[in-house]
């Protein structure tokens, strides 16, 4: 999934990494060889 805005966060599925985005980029983040997931509120 995209990352679109700053505050985002992200969770990987496999090894559980999380991701706070602090600055909105664009592209697509990738960990352990998936994308990762957003995560809701």
């Amino acid at each position: 999934m995209p990352v679109k805005a700053e505050g985002e966060k992200f969770r990987c599925n496999l090894c559980g990494n999380e991701v706070h985005v602090t600055k909105a980029g664009g592209g697509t983040l990738v960990c352990c060889g998936e994308e990762m997931e957003l995560m809701e509120g």
